[in-house]
C-alpha cells in the first residue's frame, strides 16, 4: 500500500521525532492531524507543510486526557471523513536513579508514556474495529528492551508499552479485524526528551551518551513511513533503531 491520501494522526508532533514523520509523510502525499500540547509550534508545522502544498491540521492535545484524544480522532473523522494510522509517538523521559524518590515525575511518565498510549488506542480502536482496518504505531524505546540504572521508572513504562501493542496485534488477529501494529524502539535520537531530566547526574550522563551516539529523528520517520507503505496483509510489529557506531 501506499503513503500517498491515508490519513494519519500523530501525538507528539511539536518536535522530534513526530515533527520529522510528520513532513516525510506530508510529502508522500498523507494527510496529517497533528497534535502535541504546544499551539505555537503545531501552528509553526502545519504552515511549512502546507507552503509545500502538503496536506495538514493540528489539534491541541493533552494525550493523558481521554477525552481530548476522542476529539483528536473526530478531528480527523470531520476534516478527512476517515482514519487509517495512528502514531502514539508522545512521550518524556525525565530519568532519576530510584533513590532520588522523585515520585512526581515517576507519575507523568506513567501517564504519558503508558496512560496516553492507552488512551489513544481507546479513542481510534471503535474506528478500525467497526472498519476492519487500520495501523496502530507506537514509539517505545530500547529502553523497553534492556535495562539501564536511572532508567527503572521510563524503561517500565517502555516495557509496558512493548507487552500492550503485541496484545493489540494477536488480539486483532483473533478478532479478525486486521488492525495492524508497530512498535519502535529508537536508541539515541535528536530530541528534547533529555531536557526535562532534573537530575543533575542522570542529565550528565544521557547528554555525553546523546553528544556520542544521536541520530536524527528522520530515521525513526523513514521507518514509519516504511510500515505504512507495506501490503495490508503484511505486518512488521517491531522495529529496533540505533546508530550502527553503537555497541551496546
Amino acid at each position: 500500500m501506499t503513503v500517498e491520501n491515508k490519513v494519519v494522526i500523530i501525538t507528539g508532533a511539536s518536535s522530534g521525532i513526530g515533527a520529522a514523520t510528520a513532513e516525510l509523510l506530508a510529502q508522500k502525499g498523507a494527510k496529517l492531524v497533528l497534535s502535541a500540547r504546544r499551539e505555537d509550534k503545531l501552528k509553526q508545522l502545519v504552515e511549512e507543510i502546507q507552503s509545500k502544498n502538503g496536506d495538514a491540521t493540528y489539534v491541541v492535545t493533552d494525550v493523558t486526557n481521554p477525552e481530548d484524544n476522542k476529539q483528536l480522532v473526530e478531528h480527523a473523522i470531520s476534516t478527512y471523513g476517515k482514519v487509517d494510522v495512528i502514531f502514539l509517538n508522545a512521550g518524556i523521559m525525565p530519568n532519576s536513579p530510584l533513590s532520588k524518590l522523585k515520585s512526581d515525575e515517576w507519575n507523568q511518565m506513567v501517564d504519558v508514556n503508558i496512560k496516553g498510549v492507552l488512551n489513544g488506542i481507546e479513542a481510534v480502536l471503535p474506528k478500525f474495529t467497526s472498519q476492519k482496518s487500520g495501523h496502530i504505531i507506537t514509539t517505545s524505546s530500547v529502553a523497553g528492551l534492556k535495562a539501564y540504572p536511572g532508567g527503572a521508572v521510563y524503561g517500565a513504562t517502555k516495557w509496558a508499552v512493548r507487552d500492550l501493542m503485541e496484545v493489540l496485534r494477536m488480539e486483532s488477529a483473533q478478532e479478525g479485524t486486521n488492525i495492524r501494529t508497530a512498535t519502535i524502539y529508537p536508541a539515541a535520537i535528536e530530541t528534547e526528551l533529555i531536557d526535562r531530566i532534573t537530575d543533575s547526574e542522570s542529565a550528565k550522563g544521557m547528554a555525553a551518551l546523546y553528544d556520542q551516539y544521536q541520530i536524527s529523528p528522520a530515521s525513526i520517520a523513514n521507518i514509519v513511513a516504511f510500515a505504512i507503505d507495506q501490503p495490508e496483509e503484511v505486518n512488521i510489529n517491531e522495529f529496533t533503531v540505533g546508530p550502527t557506531s553503537q555497541p551496546w
